[in-house]
């Protein structure tokens, strides 16, 4: 019955133009913030750190689990949903309410959506703006690496905490890939079909990274402390042969810039080529 309220009282509050708007994943959250409508936004996902005045909005769940009555009492004229396979697009519009999916999966689909979720909101031009400064800026990060020879990176997103078992890597139809070719990376694991593939210890030492970046137990950014990120670099002194362990280039990090596709992917390609090559930032 709650619930049957709830809806009820959307339908009589709805306006035609968008003027309270749900996020229901960070990465909506960020590009509503760098679009300028913030003041817009009535409700974030628990998992939506930045820019800090989002984390002050009500919550409306995690990504996988929002809650439809919270998400209804804050009568939004608009929900945007991130493309997943939970069926969340499906179950909101069956309660006749208005919803944007978008699917930004690559470098192109984050402008993509930038746009699209401008134009809903009535500020196509934001997005014009952004996505030309967007562009320019990636533009000038690849130009700085053009000039230096391309190192073998391999980007670890998800293990065993505290162990090197269970080792998933960025793959070629990752956004991550993009982004670290744009600053100079070959992707060790560029061959692989799937966007996060599992890999083996074999295939590491077969191909050799010359830069290891490892976000695999810090996917929750939050309160990561620097012990901690030491002891991930630690882990993988196990394979002193590897060129990236010998060089001295295994970073721990744990920021939402990598892992959060959006407006910040700029400072992410800028932070993946100081690790590949720091001698072009001094």
């Amino acid at each position: 019955m709650r619930l049957l309220a709830l809806l009820l009282t959307f339908i009589l509050t709805a306006s035609a133009e968008p003027k309270r708007i749900v996020s229901t994943a960070p990465s909506i959250t960020e590009m509503l913030y760098a679009l300028g409508l913030g003041d817009r936004v009535q409700g974030v996902t628990a998992y939506c750190h930045y820019p800090p005045e989002a984390t002050k909005k009500p919550k409306i769940g995690s990504y996988l689990k929002p809650d439809i009555e919270t998400i209804l009492s804050l009568r939004p004229d608009l929900i945007i949903v991130q493309k997943n396979p939970s069926g969340l697009t499906t179950r909101l519009i069956a309660l006749k309410l208005n919803v944007l999916e978008v699917d930004h999966d690559s470098i192109d689909g984050i402008y993509g959506a930038l746009l699209r979720i401008a134009e809903a909101a009535g500020v196509r031009d934001r997005a014009l703006a952004l996505n030309a400064q967007l562009k320019q800026q990636l533009a000038g990060i690849q130009q700085r690496a053009a000039k230096l020879p391309p190192r073998r990176i391999m980007f670890i997103v998800g293990r065993t905490p505290g162990t090197l078992d269970g080792l998933v890597a960025a793959g070629k139809a990752s956004y991550l890939s993009e982004l670290m070719a744009i600053a100079g990376g070959v992707n060790i694991f560029k061959d692989a079909g799937a966007p996060y593939p599992k890999v083996t210890h074999e295939e590491i030492l077969a191909r050799n990274p010359e830069v290891i970046v490892d976000m695999g137990d810090m996917a929750d950014t939050v309160g990561v402390s620097d012990a901690h990120k030491r002891s991930v670099v630690a882990l993988w002194t196990r394979y002193p042969n590897v060129a990236a362990v010998q060089q001295g280039r295994v970073f721990a990090v744990a920021a939402d810039i990598f892992v959060v596709p959006g407006p910040r992917m700029v400072d992410a390609a800028r932070e993946f080529s100081r690790m590949l090559h720091p001698e072009a930032w001094k």
